[in-house]
């Protein structure tokens, strides 16, 4: 399979060096352009970007120049990892001269006809992408995005109980990785030994997405799914790694052995499509009584699966269980790739003239 070429915007800032890290072996993409804000335009990438990741800077990249965010890149489609303060327009742009965007940005997540996409749990909502493509006239452009870190930890967590018993009521809190905030990020005297119980515009978020990407696709549309979530967030002293503590009220009656069963059962539905990035099991249940962890757990299967643990009965909804997922990959970079090849597989990224 020839490789397809990529660009990725925003690419000096935390989540575009996670995908240039993620993207340095992959065996179907390669990066070939790289782009960012007026400031960096014109320098090497190497003296462009503050390199944060403990992976070192690929050689190849580090010399190439970054460019403006415009829509003349050599490339065959773009990641976006911009700050969603610009980004609405330089996707929009990018879309509306034919190129695939593949964004990590929060700004058209609700559009109801951008996919909302975590591909083991809405695979068939991509064909959003024909009503948008005549809608918005973007020719062979589109948008699809993947949703907030912690949206993509929770509904992935969730994914085996929603499709066996249904799930009515969510309560969720979340205490949520430093690196989530990019770089800079938090100051270092509002979090070190401390917690900051609020996230802005963190919580709807999480209470929205969930209801679109466990939503039907159904005559160019997504039906919302009939599920109510409740919602707080907190930035926590960790480097890497959103903690997702949830009670939930089961739609039909199960025994915990049931769902403990539906776990160990489950498996990756997009298995036969050998996608790079997809595990196998992306659900790992622990029965382990101190999991999950981030300093234990973040790292298997180059980090693109959540953990499940601490499963409980509830006394006032039906269970409760906390979810770890790395924000930064699964939750991000990593998610935005497995899109691009799910995409890929779909037919929705051909190579560009």
């Amino acid at each position: 399979m020839e490789k397809l070429r990529v660009g990725i915007l925003g690419a000096t800032g935390a989540v575009g060096q996670q995908f240039i890290a993620l993207l340095s072996d992959h065996p179907w993409f390669e990066v070939t352009a790289l782009a960012a804000s007026d400031r960096s335009a014109g320098k090497p990438y190497r003296e462009a970007a503050q390199w944060v990741l403990t992976t070192p800077m690929p050689e190849k990249i580090a010399t190439m120049s970054v460019q403006d965010c415009q829509p003349n890149l050599a490339c065959d489609f773009v990641f976006s990892a911009l700050d969603a303060t610009v980004a609405g327009d330089i996707e929009w742009d990018f879309a509306s001269h034919g190129f695939p965007v593949i964004s990590n940005t929060r700004n058209y997540r609700f559009d109801p006809l951008v996919p909302l996409l975590v591909p083991e749990v809405n695979p068939e909502h991509i064909q959003l992408i024909p009503a948008q493509r005549r809608q918005y006239g973007f020719g062979n452009g589109f948008i699809a995005t993947n949703p907030n870190c912690a949206v993509t930890g929770l509904v992935l967590g969730l994914l085996p109980i929603w499709r066996r018993f249904g799930i009515q009521r969510l309560v969720v809190t979340t205490l949520q990785a430093v690196s989530g905030a990019g770089y800079p990020g938090v100051s270092s005297l509002d979090i070190l030994g401390n917690v900051l119980p609020q996230i802005i515009g963190e919580v709807e978020k999480i209470q929205r997405e969930p209801q679109k990407i466990f939503g039907k696709f159904k005559e160019d549309q997504i039906q919302l799914a009939d599920l109510q979530v409740s919602a707080q967030c907190n930035r926590v002293p960790v480097r890497n790694g959103h903690l997702i503590s949830v009670a939930l009220e089961l739609a039909t009656t199960a025994k915990r052995e049931e769902i403990a069963a539906i776990y160990a059962e489950f498996r990756s539905p997009l298995a036969e499509w050998n996608l790079p990035s997809a595990p196998l099991k992306p659900v790992q249940f622990s029965s382990d009584l101190f999991a999950p962890q981030p300093l234990r757990h973040l790292g298997e299967s180059n980090s693109m699966i959540v953990t499940v643990g601490q499963l409980q009965s509830c006394p006032v909804l039906s269970y409760r269980l906390v979810i770890l997922v790395h924000n930064t990959i699964r939750g991000a970079a990593g998610g935005a790739i497995l899109n691009a090849e799910w995409l890929r597989v779909n037919g929705f990224l051909p190579a560009r003239s």
